[in-house]
């Protein structure tokens, strides 16, 4: 017996194609394929999108924090695999292989990447529209 799933993205990855536009896109289901994706400002690559969520991928270096800032939207992250510290309001949580997380919407946060990783995350609203998604100064 073949597994529905498989099916699902053999036929729907030969048949949907989609493009990141917010009206057009969002009604009608995507399966967004790794070449496919496209890429923010900051390296992220785009998943699939709908109007209340939407999905990105990080694949990042080691690195110092970056400046502490604040989003316009909430982000729900898992970590796949390396290790990173998150500081979030004041605190810091170091995070490995597994583990997941949530920044309120509003919060102050930073990263550092301590081992290469690849994380990824849900935000809510799609961070991608709406100017939310720019670089951190």
């Amino acid at each position: 017996m073949q597994c529905r799933i498989a099916r699902l993205w053999t036929s729907a990855d030969e048949t949907i194609k989609t493009s990141a536009t917010k009206d057009d896109t969002m009604d009608i289901p995507q399966i967004t394929s790794q070449s496919g994706a496209s890429r923010g400002e900051m390296g992220q690559e785009y998943l699939a999108t709908g109007k209340q969520v939407s999905l990105r991928r990080w694949v990042e270096n080691v690195c110092d924090f970056e400046p502490i800032h604040a989003r316009d939207y909430e982000t729900v992250g898992y970590l796949v695999s390396g290790v990173l510290e998150l500081e979030l309001d004041g605190q810091t949580a170091k995070l490995s292989s597994g583990d997941s997380w949530l920044v309120p919407e509003g919060a102050d946060h930073r990263y550092r990447v301590l081992e290469p990783v690849v994380v990824i995350e849900a935000t809510a609203p799609p961070a991608r529209f709406g100017n939310r998604d720019g670089a951190v100064a």
